[in-house]
């Protein structure tokens, strides 16, 4: 049966499998950074490969750039981060909790119109639960328990009036005015370059991979041979200091993205198609790796939600277990960047289009996916529990390509020198083309878990019959069925189905 995890089984479940561990996990974590284990590093580097093959290999009009972590400070004053990547934040001023005021919700709480007080919660897993315990304890708190309220009219704290902060009480204690009001909090860390610190000395770690792209545009065309239309992909580690991380891995302050600038020719009738194709493209490609279909979907922005300097945007959207949120945002982001860049660097970016005899800054759309919210998206497509021969097992339904181990090599019994000696033989030799695991502990069908549980797709045992006709039993992960296969007819068999 197909099993949807709630966040804290599956954040344990990482932890003890060895995909995700917390960051300086020994000294009580740091909040909002997160290591990858043995298995989690191998399922990252599996769905980078896929990326970059999917966008880069697979394609002729796109190449690969890696940038720095940390660019010249004028970068970010003129792609306006320095002045404007801020997130509006609140403080509770008795717990010293800190909220980000658009991920905080509110409403007054009415009985036949008249307002008899304000609840105020925390955006989370668990919301309507916290917003029906509130609504409670509010009416028995004016003598009101019992009674039927109107219907709730839930705004994020963003939306508050000056006059209404008073009123709204705080999640963290429930008494109104113990929240600040909203304040900006610019979100990049800074770092200092050189060995005086100084304000000349100031610079940032990236919030965004994309702007390490828009200043290397007129050296991609100046060193290749691209032509608008042509995208640049990069892959890397991006920081920003979220006023509350939170959801484990899908909103940290140390994250991985994947991201594609596709380079347009400046004009109104080209990018709208454009556009959807590339969504398309992308949300294929999620399916294709293995996250669930009927877990995906769509979410157009409306133009009053778009940022200044963009022209359209499309999110791919993943059910995960604490809610539908974006997993991918596919972006037409004007020339803002390349304008900006141009007007602050003072060098001209423009590119000249032989075909149309013209000179322009291009359009811009942005395929953007962090491989961590993917990663995660992935565990809880993969999670599914169900039950062999009366015994229930858990189970990471992973593609091939995706899963951390391909195949794993079990002799039947481990105190059988040439059973040892020929399973040894076969795993040296699967181990030089594919990530492949050796286990001789306990019993087989133990060991056969132990790979259902972390997504190995095939098991291979060498047993007595192996001795004699040099055959062994191919057991598949997802039906249990076993098969009895010639070495050379394994090969074969991965070779097909690992290409």
């Amino acid at each position: 049966m197909e099993t949807q995890l709630c966040m804290k089984d599956l954040v344990a479940f990482c932890k003890r499998k060895g995909f995700i561990f917390l960051s300086s996990d020994i000294y009580g974590g740091l909040n909002g950074f997160f290591d990858y284990g043995p298995l989690g590093v191998e399922l990252k580097r599996n769905i980078k490969a896929a990326w970059w093959n999917s966008m880069v290999h697979e394609r002729e009009d796109v190449v690969g750039l890696d940038s720095s972590i940390i660019l010249h400070p004028n970068v970010w004053k003129a792609s306006g981060h320095v002045d404007g990547f801020s997130d509006p934040m609140v403080d509770c001023k008795v717990t010293k909790m800190r909220y980000r005021a658009d991920q905080v919700f509110y409403s007054p709480v009415r009985i036949n119109g008249e307002v008899v007080g304000y609840i105020c919660v925390a955006d989370g897993e668990n919301r309507d639960a916290e917003i029906e315990k509130k609504v409670k304890a509010l009416l028995k708190s004016v003598q009101r328990a019992g009674e039927c309220i109107d219907a709730l009219q839930l705004k994020p704290l963003t939306e508050a009036k000056p006059e209404e902060y008073a009123l709204i009480p705080s999640p963290a204690t429930d008494k109104p005015g113990d929240l600040t009001p909203p304040r900006d909090f610019n979100l990049m860390f800074q770092t200092q370059v050189g060995a005086v610190a100084s304000e000349s000395s100031v610079a940032y770690l990236r919030p965004e991979t994309a702007q390490g792209i828009f200043i290397h545009f007129k050296n991609v065309v100046d060193s290749t041979r691209v032509k608008v239309p042509f995208g640049i992909a990069q892959i890397g580690k991006a920081f920003r200091n979220e006023i509350t991380p939170r959801n484990f891995i899908f909103r940290s302050r140390e994250f991985e993205q994947m991201e594609m600038e596709y380079f347009i020719p400046a004009d109104e009738a080209v990018w709208q198609e454009l556009h959807k194709q590339w969504i398309e493209t992308r949300y294929d490609w999620h399916c294709s790796i293995g996250i669930k279909k009927e877990w995906l979907s769509l979410d157009v922005h409306k133009k009053e939600d778009l940022a200044h300097y963009a022209k359209a945007c499309t999110d791919i959207m993943f059910k995960y277990p604490f809610g539908v949120q974006e997993l991918e945002g596919i972006a037409v982001r004007g020339n803002f960047d390349l304008t900006q860049h141009q007007k602050f660097s003072g060098k001209p970016l423009e590119y000249f289009d032989e075909e149309r005899k013209q000179k322009y800054l291009p359009y811009v759309i942005e395929p953007s996916v962090g491989v961590d919210r993917t990663l995660l998206a992935l565990l809880v497509s993969a999670y599914d529990e169900d039950e062999i021969n009366g015994e229930r097992r858990v189970v990471l339904h992973f593609k091939p390509q995706i899963a951390p181990v391909k195949i794993a090599v079990f002799p039947l019994v481990k105190n059988k020198p040439e059973l040892v000696e020929k399973a040894r033989a076969l795993f040296k030799r699967l181990q030089k083309r594919w990530y492949t695991a050796y286990d001789e502990a306990g019993a087989i069908g133990r060991r056969y878990r132990r790979m259902d549980e972390i997504g190995t797709p095939w098991c291979v045992t060498v047993d007595f019959d192996s001795l004699d006709n040099h055959t062994y039993t191919l057991r598949d992960r997802d039906t249990t069925q076993q098969t009895r296969l010639s070495e050379d007819e394994l090969i074969k068999f991965f070779e097909q189905h690992l290409a």
